[in-house]
């Protein structure tokens, strides 16, 4: 294997692929990247609109911040800034720009995602490429491209395509700061991560570890510079994180809206509590339900060191993992006598340090975890089989290095069918020709001597059948199935996966590879109606296509997971008596707030936050609210209203203020849903009115 750091570094074709040693690019590379862009567009942009409001919590913050200046800076939930959404607001800021520039819809706001996703391909691409050649990078934006989970996030709402994104562009500031111990690359790569941290937070200093360790060995500069340029790296991603976090802090509590997510109303509460430690402990006040992560697990699954390819993580991340992880090793030895400053070893460091520790962390963390987390994962993954397919392809006359390619593919092929078998009535020819390529790749990488140019193409489209077939297919179903609701999963329904046989989001089917389950929007299976009496339980799953996103139709609040499409009759009422009030309604909980807002375009207080257990708004704060003629309507789903439960430490506000509204005015059905008129108590209030 040392022979690999000698040897001649093209492959047919690429005689010009290094653009650190100035060579031009080779005349393929243009019309590949072009059409690589091209299909993940079209994977990402087709039939977006099915999917509507995707995840209604985000959307309807969306429209906040696109009607408010105040809600845009602040990340509220609604126009009239009761409370902000339960993550800093720099996804919220893209969305919003889109929304205000061509209205609030479902493609304004899920367009500027996908595009996220063409752009961190592309961003893989140069970056891998750089040291690698135009075959690397090409092979790890494919990797990215064709990974179901994220074609399920660049085509949804949520953080995590933002995250990605900006993770991939530190990488690339941070591998060109490594070539010439640049100062200015090295502080837009900590400006970069730092701003990741506004999207969601601590997750994006997983990285940081890597790209230390990197830079410290590999820069071409001596150890004190090293040292001084990485402390100046780091203030740049605190200033960059921090600017936001230090005016919300300063700015008094009575101007600003309550901190979502938080208990004592503290941006540095969310930091360190729910969005932080306690992901990583199981300790997270005001959830639903606690973590703790005993020997038995918890909602969140079992922690542990397989939990990357559990049944419900598995499929959404796993197919290329077990390749990668030994190409980590595979790498090291490889290039382990190149020089200190080499910018191979160093790029192993940064994509497989981004691995090891964020594949660690997302094992072991005891407190919320849900599959779409596991995006963050791609990129790295995609980067290790790139550069090592690459490698291992350069060197094949080494028998070493056929040896070592036959037995990856070998063990990808395995894991492949392993995944898919999960999914056993899904599309079982695709096993057997995922081992029929397997085979045909091992032949032709095992045989000696150069193949002709037919055998090449032949070996070639083997491997990659065999390390993108299984995958392809779930990326094409879940771009297929609309998706909406606060859990969705890529993919087909998966025996074993949490929340039944389909896991969290059900099985939803597709056109192009249809699944087993019902086609429509993809929805939540866990306990949407949880607190409510179950004559009450909103339904399940999604509405129509292109509707409401994951907003079942027909009236009701919908539930903890899933917002809901009020009935006409409701919105009629809301409507008619909307002028005067900051918020014509409130509701418990955000997604029972989001369909009614999303669909009258009036704000909603969302009382109690997400979980419906913080702290926002007390119950003095709310009688007073109703006292000054603020809020005109209180809605409860059925005759309940009394939110999710309180459990791990959270707020009991949610249930008092539902308490008192019950006892002090009267109850009118509208829609299937119960409706208070907060300007009119009912005449056994008496004086506590």
């Amino acid at each position: 294997m040392t022979t690999l750091l000698t040897a001649h570094d093209g492959v047919a074709g690429d005689h010009v692929s290094d653009p650190v040693s100035g060579r031009r690019s080779p005349r393929w590379y243009r019309p590949s990247l072009l059409a690589l862009l091209i299909v993940t567009a079209a994977l990402y942009l087709w039939d977006l609109g099915a999917s509507g409001w995707a995840n209604a919590f985000y959307s309807a913050a969306v429209q906040a911040g696109a009607t408010s200046w105040k809600a845009f800076f602040f990340g509220s939930f609604d126009a009239s800034n009761a409370i902000t959404v339960d993550k800093p607001p720099a996804s919220l800021w893209v969305m919003e720009l889109s929304a205000r520039a061509f209205g609030v819809n479902a493609w304004s706001i899920l367009v500027p995602q996908a595009l996220l996703g063409v752009a961190s391909v592309a961003l893989l691409v140069a970056t891998v490429r750089r040291r690698f050649g135009a075959a690397a990078g090409l092979i790890a934006g494919g990797v990215l491209a064709l990974t179901p989970v994220a074609v399920l996030m660049f085509r949804f709402n949520n953080p995590d395509a933002l995250l990605v994104t900006l993770l991939i562009a530190a990488t690339y500031a941070m591998t060109r700061a490594l070539e010439k111990a640049s100062t200015r690359w090295i502080l837009l790569a900590g400006s970069l991560i730092g701003f990741a941290f506004l999207a969601k937070m601590l997750q994006a200093f997983l990285v940081v570890p890597a790209f230390s360790l990197a830079y410290l060995i590999a820069a071409p500069t001596t150890l004190w510079r090293r040292v001084r340029q990485l402390l100046a790296a780091g203030l740049a991603m605190i200033a960059s994180a921090g600017w936001w976090i230090a005016i919300v802090s300063l700015v008094p509590a009575s101007s600003r809206p309550y901190i979502g997510g938080s208990q004592g109303n503290s941006v540095l509460e969310l930091v360190w509590g729910y969005n932080g430690l306690g992901r990583i402990t199981g300790n997270e006040t005001g959830s639903v339900t606690g973590g703790g992560g005993g020997a038995g697990g918890n909602q969140w699954g079992t922690p542990g060191w397989s939990r990357m390819f559990s049944a419900s993580m598995g499929g959404q991340i796993s197919w290329l993992l077990p390749a990668a992880l030994l190409l980590i090793v595979v790498l090291a030895f490889a290039f382990r006598r190149l020089p200190r400053t080499s910018g191979k070893s160093a790029a192993v460091i940064l994509w497989g340090g981004w691995l090891l520790v964020t594949g660690a962390t997302f094992s072991l963390m005891k407190g919320i975890i849900h599959e779409y987390y596991t995006v963050a994962l791609a990129p790295a993954i995609g980067a290790l089989i790139g550069i090592g397919t690459v490698t291992l392809w350069r060197h094949r006359d080494i028998l070493a290095a056929r040896v070592t390619a036959a037995f990856l593919l070998v063990v990808t092929a395995w894991w492949s069918v392993v995944l898919l078998e999960r999914s056993a009535g899904w599309h079982p020819a695709l096993r057997t020709a995922i081992v029929i390529a397997a085979t045909v790749a091992c032949i032709g990488i095992l045989v000696p001597g150069r193949l002709p140019r037919a055998g090449i193409a032949i070996v070639a489209a083997a491997i990659a059948f065999t390390t993108l077939g299984g995958s392809a297919a779930y990326a094409l179903t879940t771009a297929d199935t609309p998706h909406g609701g606060s859990i969705v999963t890529a993919g087909p329904a998966v025996t074993g996966a949490r929340g039944g046989p389909g896991g969290r989001g059900g099985g939803g089917g597709g056109r192009a590879f249809p699944g087993r389950g019902p086609a429509g929007a993809q929805g939540t299976t866990g306990a949407p109606g949880a607190g409510l009496p179950p004559a009450t339980q909103p339904g399940q799953g999604g509405g129509p296509r292109g509707g409401g996103g994951g907003a079942g139709g027909g009236g009701g609040l919908g539930g903890l997971l899933d917002a809901t499409t009020p009935s006409a009759a409701l919105l009629d009422v809301l409507r008619a008596g909307a002028a005067g009030y900051d918020w014509p309604a409130a509701a418990v909980g955000s997604n029972q707030a989001a369909g009614v807002q999303l669909a009258s375009g009036l704000p909603v207080m969302a009382i109690g936050g997400f979980n419906g257990s913080d702290n926002s708004p007390t119950l003095a704060q709310f009688q007073q609210y109703v006292a000054d003629g603020r809020v005109h309507y209180f809605l409860a789903n059925g005759g309940g209203g009394r939110g999710f439960g309180t459990a791990n430490g959270g707020s009991t506000a949610s249930a008092d203020i539902s308490s008192w509204v019950a006892a002090n005015f009267t109850a009118t059905t509208v829609g299937g849903v119960t409706v208070y008129d907060l300007t009119a108590p009912s005449a056994a209030a008496g004086a506590g009115a």
